[in-house]
């Protein structure tokens, strides 16, 4: 597997001779929302493909999509449907990246459709780590997929990387690029926050550097706390630094959201800056930053950048504002709470305060270690022990 530099430069040099190919996995409704957002680029310089195994609802779900965005005057993009694809057959996956050769990917599947899975876990143990097992279930089939098709493809996924990416890295298996939602989904309501702080009109010019992991983003969201934990933070307007009372702040990102399927409007979003800072990087020479669960294979969620004004483009994790170091302290601090101890040598170990509380909560007794190869067994488990019981 070729690493992220050097596919980004790969794909510098297929856009100068031909469209871009972005492949979704799963069209469930981050997928769906994706599609939407793309099409309405008008760029008719990608190409959509749409990759599953319900041929006939991925077929209704284009429709309306290249119907709606006809009609919206945007419809310039071509998509392509590549059904029959089984996220559970690595051999399915690998026919359709040896057949389509896409220059993106993304993971948009979930192992278990229809239900978010923190609507179980947040009130009973307040704790996401517990999916993990499920998070990576797909993903891992498609890298070992992508690696046997000996596919260049810059690859995002979706579900949960601040642990998933970091487990493939460490058994040693291909890995995302780059991971999307739980991070960056908390940058808007900073900058909203701050901008009302200090009367400021142009909230999108506040540059916001943080480095957390998922369990931050849902409680910061959810209930406007930190949990007593400092954050990792710099905020800056202009260039000048601010240093506005952060727990006013983080109060105030307390945003009301819907609960259902319509939440997936910001993880098809993040997904969406992920791709469109890719290719204006490329296109325009510039640098873009980002915020990413689980890049380059590191624990928790960390600044990104992607860099287009050199003659080798490169991507990097941000240290202008703060060391590596600091930055993996502050991210496992956060991802215990989530209930992930260390993720090491293909094995995920889980804390032991998670433990406890899904025998208490579940009448379970959940395994500390989960290695690479039982991940199949533990996301059956999870789902018929907890989800089926408790949904």
């Amino acid at each position: 597997m070729k690493n992220l530099n050097e596919k980004l430069n790969i794909l510098r040099d297929v856009m100068a001779e031909r469209k871009v190919r972005i492949m979704i996995m799963g069209l469930g409704s981050v997928g769906s929302y994706l599609l939407d957002y793309l099409m309405s680029t008008a760029d008719a310089d990608i190409e959509l493909y749409v990759a599953g195994r319900n041929s006939e609802k991925m077929l209704s779900d284009i429709n309306i999509v290249r119907v709606a965005s006809a009609i919206r005057g945007q419809n310039r993009t071509n998509v392509i449907l590549v059904d029959h694809v089984d996220l559970n057959e690595v051999s399915s996956i690998e026919d359709c990246i040896k057949t389509y050769r896409p220059d993106i990917i993304v993971n948009s599947s979930r192992a278990y459709s229809g239900l978010k899975y923190g609507s179980i876990s947040w009130k009973n143990i307040r704790a996401y780590g517990i999916w993990a097992p499920l998070a990576i279930k797909y993903i891992k089939n498609i890298m070992e997929a992508y690696e046997a098709a000996d596919s260049n493809a810059i690859v995002i996924n979706t579900s949960y990387s601040d642990a998933v990416i970091p487990w493939l890295k460490s058994a040693g298996k291909a890995y995302p690029d780059f991971g999307s939602g739980n991070i960056n989904h908390l940058i808007p309501r900073i900058q909203f926050a701050v901008a009302e702080k200090y009367g400021i009109q142009d909230a999108w010019n506040l540059d916001v550097t943080f480095a957390t992991s998922h369990f931050h983003d849902v409680v910061i969201s959810k209930e406007g706390q930190t949990e007593q934990v400092d954050q990792l933070i710099d905020i800056r307007y202009g260039g000048e630094k601010l240093e506005p009372d952060m727990d006013a702040i983080f109060s105030m990102c307390k945003i009301a959201m819907p609960v259902d399927a319509k939440r997936n409007m910001m993880n098809a979003s993040s997904n969406f800056e992920i791709i469109e800072g890719i290719l204006s990087a490329i296109r325009e020479r510039k640098a873009v930053k980002l915020h990413c669960p689980g890049v380059f294979g590191e624990i928790g969620g960390y600044p990104v950048v992607i860099d287009g004004t050199v003659d080798t483009m490169r991507a990097y994790i941000d240290e202008e504002r703060f060391d590596i170091d600091s930055m993996r302290k502050k991210n496992r601090e956060s991802i215990y709470l989530d209930g992930i101890e260390n993720v090491v040598d293909g094995v995920l170990y889980y804390t032991d305060e998670l433990v406890d509380k899904v025998r208490k909560a579940f009448g379970v007794s959940l395994t500390k270690a989960v290695s690479f190869e039982k991940i199949e067994e533990v996301a059956q488990f999870l789902i018929a022990e907890v989800i089926e019981k408790n949904k």
